[in-house]
């Protein structure tokens, strides 16, 4: 027993692992550790914000990347469906949120699809995006508007130690750690005329009237982290590299020939202060005295430039989580199957963030504000409210619709599970990104326009709207 005891007591203290990755010695010296991120994120966050606005703004390839994300996740909006019982209240609300919209952006820059672009493309370079719901009186029969509120505003190093409360990151929380408001400061600290409002004094608004948009990473998280940081650096290294390269050419190109002259006679031509020029024209022939001679550059590029650039384009692509193809538009190795199934992957990422992310910490408290103001406000009957408030709030976010690699393919594809019976109508139409049931009233709208009209229009369509009688009948 007391061998045993030696030997636990040796191993835990002579440090040796039977895990390479927990085991020390100079392989990993130099090796870096993460031990608390939020540590981590409350001291670097300002410096990779602004580090990632620079590169979304002046690098091509993270400015298509941050488009590409923005386009996909959030496109031309990720738009809600009433999932009421009572059609007619469905359409409705429908009808309400349709002349809100366009209210919605408390700075009036577009419409509430519009702010979901902005608080996504946030998200993406800062790590993070707030907004705050506000309201007024004089905003409409829905007197609610979001505004968005850049992080800056939040500061990181917001710190106060309050009566069973504490602020940390510019987020206040309760004695239980949940959190109850944000510090929020009127202006960004950089902002021209801070110096001329009451910058530094932070206001308090309650968590639940603020939206705070981020991909958290560990349980405890407190701020967002930048989808750029795992690449600014190696961004950052490859510019460099490419101007390097560019500098190379510009300069290999300004000279073409040198003149070798053995005896070191003078040479004919005119200076240009210390720089003899010689012109060139098509058919020139050059008269050389005897033992001079004309010597052409010819600069060479790397061979392995190229390829060196492509693998470095694919680790970043890789580290930001899109395609390749996506982050440079190169399209030259790429085949059907090759794009299909690095889409396919894509896409679940997508659906991770427009689901887990944008829907949950956005779309549904906005519906949530929405329908309560609505109530509020007397355009939706409180007593039908009462009756039945679950009903009012439950609602299915439609994200855009993929695009397809093979539309043929996929639409067939979709026909078969249909008529298999693995999906109904309905998954697939809410998959394109379109709400069942106005496509439905469309497609009825149609038919009836055409039979009025006295119009044949050929079908290929299998679906009948007596097909769906007979099949609600069985």
């Amino acid at each position: 027993m007391i061998s045993g005891f030696r030997r636990l007591v040796s191993t835990l203290t002579t440090g040796r692992r039977s895990l390479d990755a927990a085991a020390v010695g100079r392989r990993w010296n130099g090796a870096k550790t993460i031990n608390n991120l939020n540590s981590d994120i409350l001291s670097g966050a300002t410096r990779i914000q602004h580090r990632a606005a620079y590169f979304a703004r002046n690098n091509a390839h993270i400015t298509a990347a941050v488009n590409a994300l923005v386009s996909n996740i959030v496109g031309p909006g990720i738009k809600p469906s009433s999932q009421h019982p009572d059609q007619a209240t469905r359409e409705q609300l429908h009808a309400l949120w349709a002349r809100w919209l366009d209210r919605a952006d408390f700075d009036g820059a577009g419409d509430f699809y519009a702010l979901q672009a902005v608080m996504v493309r946030q998200m993406v370079e800062a790590g993070e995006s707030f907004a705050r719901f506000v309201t007024a009186p004089n905003l409409g029969e829905v007197p609610l508007q979001v505004q968005v509120i850049h992080p800056d505003q939040v500061p990181v190093d917001a710190l106060s130690p309050l009566v069973n409360r504490r602020v940390r990151g510019g987020i206040e929380f309760d004695a239980e750690g949940r959190r109850v408001a944000y510090h929020v400061l009127p202006v960004r600290p950089s902002d021209p005329l801070a110096p001329l409002t009451n910058t530094w004094n932070p206001v308090r608004v309650p968590a639940d009237d603020m939206v705070h948009l981020f991909a958290p990473i560990e349980p405890g998280q407190l701020r967002g982290l930048s989808w750029l940081a795992p690449v600014l650096l190696s961004v950052s290294e490859l510019d460099q590299l490419q101007d390097a390269a560019l500098v190379r050419a510009k300069l290999a190109n300004l000279v073409c020939a040198a003149l070798v002259d053995a005896d070191g006679s003078a040479l004919d031509g005119e200076k240009d202060g210390s720089t003899l020029t010689v012109g060139l024209e098509q058919g020139t022939i050059l008269p050389l005295k005897p033992g001079t001679s004309l010597e052409f550059f010819d600069p060479k590029e790397s061979v392995n430039y190229a390829p060196f650039v492509k693998s470095h384009l694919q680790a970043i692509a890789a580290g930001i989580g899109i395609p390749y193809e996506l982050l440079t538009g190169d399209l030259s190795s790429v085949n059907y199957s090759s794009i299909r199934a690095g889409l396919v992957e894509f896409r679940k990422r997508l659906e991770y963030w427009q689901h887990n992310l944008v829907v949950y910490r956005l779309c549904r408290p906005t519906w949530d504000r929405f329908i309560r103001w609505a109530v509020l406000s007397g355009v939706i009957s409180f007593a039908a409210y009462e009756a039945n408030p679950v009903a009012f709030h439950r609602v299915e976010w439609l994200p855009p619709k993929p695009a397809w690699v093979d539309p043929l393919k996929d639409v067939q594809a979709d026909a078969e599970a249909v008529a298999a019976g693995f999906k109904s109508r309905t998954q697939v139409i809410t998959a394109l990104g379109y709400d069942p049931e106005q496509v439905d009233r469309e497609l009825a709208a149609d038919a009836e326009r055409a039979k009025r009209l006295g119009l044949n229009i050929a079908s290929g369509s299998k679906f009948t709207a007596t097909d769906a009688e007979d099949s609600a009948d069985a």
